[in-house]
């Protein structure tokens, strides 16, 4: 799974919470309409980039956070506010894979180009909300888990390529050739994505939104993937987000969903193209 360009045993779990009771919060509650709502206008954004025009859709991702941006200092300190700020990530994602001059580099390194800045916007969101690392699963608890889950990547991977078809990003299957386009798709898609989706943006929608978050988290990531043009990927790829959800919810840790996450592109786009 990895963003395009143009596009529960829920128990045991200690998590580092910021709500103030607000996040035990039920469907009827307005932050829920609030958020869907915002969740329904990044979705309009990225079909209007996919389906219609790409520089239409980054003026409406553009839009779109700026609003978020601004409603979240009118807001004021609350769990719902560091939602919000933590939803203006999810046009960046788009505004960033669009607007870097990527032609010149070879496609793997679009990766690496457009994952890096979205590490960065994680950190100093998490640095801007005062949320520590152990808060988003940086952390190496549950290993009973997180193997399992790793390897569980493997599957995914054949799974989405009967669905995508992509592409390989490699002349041929070699290691000299695959070793360093894996290590970026590991670290730009696994790392990169686990750490904005399951990390920044899950931990402040389970604060707002209460266990409903994962769900809500699971959902944008998916949408985010409007862009391969595919009702069967985005199904996909949200079961995944949200089996992924749960793992760190339940463990408290990213490892296991970073790892699984990481092989499933690099099967994805190394391996299968030429096995399958």
């Amino acid at each position: 799974m990895k963003l395009s360009r143009a596009a529960l045993g829920l128990v045991g779990v200690r998590w580092y919470s910021y709500s103030d009771g607000e996040g035990r919060r039920l469907l009827g509650d307005p932050a829920w309409a609030l958020s869907l709502s915002y969740l329904a206008a990044i979705g309009a954004a990225e079909a209007v980039t996919a389906l219609y025009d790409l520089q239409l859709g980054v003026i409406f991702h553009a839009l779109l956070m700026g609003l978020l941006l601004l409603h979240s200092a009118l807001v004021g300190p609350s769990p719902l506010q560091r939602l919000l700020l933590t939803l203006a990530l999810a046009p960046l994602v788009r505004i960033v894979s669009l607007g870097l001059p990527l032609a010149p580099f070879p496609q793997v390194y679009w990766y690496l180009l457009t994952g890096a800045p979205l590490v960065a916007a994680a950190v100093v969101a998490m640095w801007v909300l005062g949320t520590p690392w152990r808060a988003v699963g940086l952390s190496l608890r549950g290993w009973a888990w997180q193997p399992p889950l790793a390897l569980a990547g493997v599957g995914f991977g054949a799974a989405e390529f009967y669905i995508l078809r992509p592409v390989p990003l490699i002349a041929e299957m070699e290691w000299r050739q695959a070793l360093l386009p894996a290590l970026i798709l590991f670290l730009a898609t696994g790392f990169a994505e686990e750490l904005l989706f399951r990390g920044v943006v899950q931990r402040a929608a389970l604060d707002a939104l209460g266990i409903g978050g994962l769900v809500y988290g699971a959902l944008l990531f998916a949408i985010l993937h409007l862009g391969y043009l595919s009702a069967l990927d985005v199904a996909f790829v949200f079961g995944v987000g949200l089996l992924f959800a749960v793992a760190v919810y339940k463990t408290g840790s990213l490892a296991g969903a970073t790892l699984s996450h990481g092989l499933t592109n690099i099967f994805l786009f190394l391996v299968f193209p030429f096995l399958l």
